[in-house]
């Protein structure tokens, strides 16, 4: 290559007038106005309008025509502003264009199977495919270098506050976080496997109990389970911990560092401290732990009011232990067709939801099939209680406060969007707070809700094993626009309470010892009271963006199957490795 480049195809100003510059890049297209061809010339800081001239160009003038979009070449002209009234005022270079004197064809491209800044109707497989084709579109190499700025304004705030950044291993042993472990067999350990961690939970509690005080990183986690638009495999996490700390001391570290990017990134400033918000208070009124905050819609309970009502379908959802809840849609009545509300009801049954009843607030009253069956004193609390007025719509849930929860939580955003409720320019931030320590499983046995390092309330420490479901944790997550940013806890610190854990959860002695062996026998060395929190930096960066999928944040993403179209991975190897690392496929091959 003999001409190297003296700018990028970024950065040519008015002020570069006269110079004689050397660029290089992809070309976009081409165009021959009367024997003079231009040529838009790319590279990640730009485009530059290139111009072929038969005056100045020479023989290189001849070459204009042959060359196509995503050929790779190199210039060297002068530069020379761009005559009264053609300015690109869209193109940052749009002032000036480069007059070619010498050239240097460096590789020809095939034709691409898309065009490669105007991929929206393309076919993600394809786009996939030859994802290194989509990664050189502008959109793709905005989001990616925004990425970049994220990920180095993130380490300099925590470098910033005294963290010690500290790498854990990737190669670790499986055990049980929620997801299914990826395995990796051991070729030196025949029949034994390394896992990839789900999160370098273990480690970084070890890392407190050796003294560091302060630990972060940026890592690389893995989770064998289903995907969806905000899920991958492998996925990159902000992962804090400190020791000596409180609840606050944590959150207060995290909100500093999205007040700061915020400021940096967007130009606006956060409000300290975030919104806070109760876990119990969260999934009564808007069915979920993570709500989206940036409209109202809230769910109001009226089990109490329909305790002895006429209408079976709310009586013996109450008798049965379940819940009667509401959202009052304001001013909808106009907005929502009889198509609409019916529409409801198909809509809840993807979360099992029998059905959905609806009251119109009209001016001659109000009209739903429903309110015959409601007595004057339940229909007179129904709607103080719900402040309904003319105009507005009121819809309704009776079943499992499971079913309940995740079909009006559903509802709710799918109406806010409807509805036009939803500024998709704000970012709402908000923490939530005092969840249960337990869940139940499918037989109603206790089962961790965050992890089972998550320390228990000071208060309810006593009544762990009398009132399991009812303890509390100092556990909180930071949710953004409706979705989980990211979570974390004080940690149990003393091993008497953390064997009381594994004994609630069915853990046994040898159990406890067989997967977490390190870790107690680490509290038994002046393991200081911690907590901390992992920030998932994929979603981070995929909210921040107003992007759909976090596809458009990550290099090279896998599909909803796990695979990788770019490299056809997973793959299969030869029998001769599997023969070595002492394992055996069960898998037929496929004729």
């Amino acid at each position: 290559m003999k001409l190297k480049r003296t700018h990028n195809c970024g950065e040519l100003t008015n002020n570069n007038n006269g110079e004689t510059v050397r660029l290089s890049g992809w070309v976009e297209n081409y165009r021959d106005h009367g024997g003079v061809a231009f040529i838009d010339l790319n590279d990640r800081w730009g485009t530059t309008q290139i111009v072929f001239h038969p005056d100045i160009a020479g023989e290189h003038h001849k070459i204009a025509h042959t060359l196509r979009s995503q050929d790779v070449i190199s210039i060297e002209g002068k530069v020379s502003a761009r005559p009264e009234g053609m300015a690109n005022a869209r193109l940052g270079t749009g002032e000036i264009e480069v007059y070619i004197s010498d050239f240097e064809l460096l590789n020809k491209s095939k034709t691409p199977p898309f065009e490669i800044n105007h991929s929206g109707e393309t076919n993600q497989e394809v786009l996939l495919k030859h994802r290194y084709l989509d990664l050189r579109s502008r959109k793709m190499q905005k989001n990616l270098i925004f990425r970049s700025e994220l990920t180095n304004k993130i380490r300099n705030y925590f470098n910033d506050q005294q963290f010690v950044e500290i790498e854990t291993p990737i190669l670790t042993r499986a055990t049980p976080e929620g997801a299914r472990d990826y395995l990796v067999p051991s070729r030196t350990n025949p029949g034994k496997f390394f896992a990839l961690p789900q999160s370098p939970q273990l480690f970084k509690q070890a890392l407190m109990v050796s003294g560091y005080d302060r630990y972060f990183q940026i890592a690389r986690c893995f989770r064998d389970e289903d995907l969806r638009a905000d899920r991958q495999p492998e996925f990159t996490q902000v992962d804090i911990e400190m020791s000596f700390v409180d609840q606050e001391d944590v959150m207060s570290v995290t909100e500093g560092l999205m007040a700061g990017l915020m400021k940096d990134m967007f130009s606006k400033d956060l409000t300290l401290p975030l919104p806070r918000i109760t876990y119990d208070q969260s999934m009564l009124e808007y069915g979920c732990d993570a709500p989206d905050l940036r409209f109202g819609l809230k769910i109001k309970d009226l089990s109490d009011v329909f305790v002895n009502t006429g209408f079976s379908v709310f009586k013996n959802a109450v008798k049965n232990g379940g819940a009667v809840r509401s959202i009052n849609l304001k001013g909808a009545a106009e907005k929502l067709s009889r198509k609409d509300l019916d529409d409801m009801t198909p809509f809840a049954a993807r979360f099992k939801a029998k059905g959905v009843a609806w009251i119109k607030m009209t001016a001659e009253g109000p009209q739903s099939p429903i309110v015959k069956f409601f007595s004057e004193e339940e229909s007179a609390e129904l709607y103080k209680r719900m402040e309904a007025e003319t105009g507005d719509v009121l819809i309704f849930l009776a079943d499992k406060e499971e079913v309940v929860c995740q079909s009006l939580a559903a509802l709710r955003l799918d109406l806010g969007k409807k509805l036009g409720l939803i500024d998709e320019n704000e970012l709402n931030f908000t923490w939530v707070v005092d969840f249960p320590m337990f869940g139940k499983d499918h037989k109603a046995r206790p089962t961790s809700l965050h992890h089972p390092f998550t320390a228990p309330k000071t208060e309810d420490l006593d009544r762990m094993e009398d009132d399991v479901f009812d303890v509390k944790t100092n556990a909180y997550d930071l949710v953004l626009n409706g979705c989980e940013l990211g979570g974390g806890s004080i940690r149990i610190h003393r091993k008497d309470v953390q064997e009381r854990v594994f004994r609630i959860l069915g853990i046994d002695e040898e159990e406890a010892r067989d997967k977490f062996g390190f870790l107690l026998d680490s509290l038994d060395y002046g393991a200081p009271p911690h907590g901390g929190l992992a920030l998932g930096l994929d979603r981070m960066a995929m909210l921040f963006l107003k992007t759909p999928s976090l596809r458009d944040v990550i290099a090279f993403p896998k599909t909803q199957k796990a695979t990788c179209m770019m490299t056809e991975a997973p793959g299969n190897v030869e029998e001769e490795q599997m023969e070595e690392l002492f394992i055996a496929s069960t898998v037929e091959d496929e004729e």
